[in-house]
């Protein structure tokens, strides 16, 4: 068994998600398990290279997580012909112009969604991702979640029968920042810094729905600020300008030709009283499931109770407890993770890779048809995206 280093230049992941998800969770993880296995027993070790506008941040970043390497010189690791993977976890609007810029030097690139702020500039960085011939990827980490896992083995086993519906809740309070402290980042709320909820959620309800339940074809949404005053990491209150909840519904075309109704509600304004902070209820002919981050709970048609609309009397029925729970098949393994390894082993021996960056700008055209939507106020079309 040999061993193959895979130099890769990490930029912008001494944010939330970039520092947790990507590096310690993904990188650090897989260096610590021996690298990622290749078809042929072969391993590959990723040596990271940690990039960022502020070195002491940088720095503390690197020597806490045994990173050796970390610089504040973007053009100079580029350079760098040793390092042949760019990573890129920063901000949205500087990331097509990154993503260009790496490739340019040759290096495969791999980001978080979106991949960019606006569909014409998803196209062009994935037209010319495409047209390099080097590997490409964009994050699409929903997919690899537990519960949806348990979800797509429903499906693909046919237990829904004819899929008639999804409901997705998702959400939870974001603390506003003058009585208890905010635990998401200010520029969320900030439209000019590329926050909002729509912008950043509906890039991977695309993909959520595209893989599991079916293709998008139309969209109608209604987006709100439902905050309008936050207070910032330093204590200063700022007005909120982007969406904090957005409300859609999407027409799908199921796996099997049959249409699908998606309803979407995302808040950053609602408190949960429900199985999980992200929950997926789909319903069948032949029955139904609920799925969240983790578990997933099916209820077939023969187990479907009988229950009787009755406002006089007090519920009896523990609904509930009547869905039976989806074991665990096997150990699941972290999310972004897992696409990680996938990734390397795609620049590495050409593993097949479909979540591609041309994929992430089918989240981009999502978003922007339900911008158009909010602001004009009908049903949008959403057709199918050529890069």
């Amino acid at each position: 068994m040999a061993i193959q280093r895979l130099g890769i230049i990490m930029h912008g992941v001494t944010g939330r998600m970039g520092t947790n998800q990507h590096l310690i969770r993904s990188i650090c993880a897989i260096r610590t398990q021996g690298g990622v296995l290749l078809s042929n027993g072969d391993k590959v070790m990723p040596d990271p290279i940690l990039i960022g506008r502020n070195a002491a941040k940088v720095e503390a970043l690197a020597k806490a997580h045994g990173v050796t390497r970390w610089s504040t010189d973007l053009d100079d690791a580029l350079a760098n012909a040793e390092d042949t993977v760019f990573f890129d976890a920063g901000t949205t609007q500087m990331r097509p112009a990154l993503l260009a810029k790496a490739i340019r030097a040759g290096k495969h690139v791999y980001c978080e969604k979106p991949i960019a702020t606006n569909l014409n500039e998803a196209v062009e960085i994935a037209r010319l991702a495409q047209g390099s011939g080097l590997k490409h990827g964009a994050v699409q980490d929903k997919l690899f979640l537990p519960g949806l896992r348990k979800l797509d083995m429903l499906r693909r086993a046919g237990f829904f029968g004819r899929m008639l519906s999804v409901r997705l809740e998702f959400g939870y309070w974001v603390f506003e920042g003058d009585l208890q402290p905010i635990q998401r980042p200010s520029w969320n709320y900030r439209k000019e810094d590329g926050g909002g909820m729509i912008l950043d959620m509906m890039c991977h309800w695309r993909y959520v729905l595209d893989n599991l339940f079916g293709e998008v074809k139309s969209v109608s949404c209604l987006g709100a600020t439902h905050i309008p005053k936050r207070w910032d990491e330093a204590g200063q209150p700022y007005e909120a300008t982007a969406d904090d909840a957005a409300y859609a519904t999407c027409q799908l075309i199921g796996h099997n030709g049959e249409p699908v109704i998606a309803q979407l509600n995302m808040s950053w304004a609602t408190r949960v009283r429900r199985d999980d902070l992200v929950t997926f209820h789909v319903d069948g002919t032949d029955g139904s499931a609920v799925a969240g981050l983790s578990a997933c709970r099916a209820q077939s048609r023969v187990a479907t109770p009988r229950p009787v609309w009755n406002p006089d009397e007090k519920q009896s029925m523990d609904f509930f407890g009547q869905w039976q729970e989806i074991p665990d098949s096997q150990v699941y393994d972290n999310g972004f993770k897992i696409q990680w390894e996938h990734f390397i082993r795609h620049v590495v021996e050409d593993a097949p890779y479909r979540w591609t960056l041309p994929e992430g700008a089918k989240g981009v055209q999502l978003v922007e048809a339900a911008l158009a939507s909010w602001k004009e106020r009908r049903w949008v079309d959403v057709s199918p995206l050529h890069v």
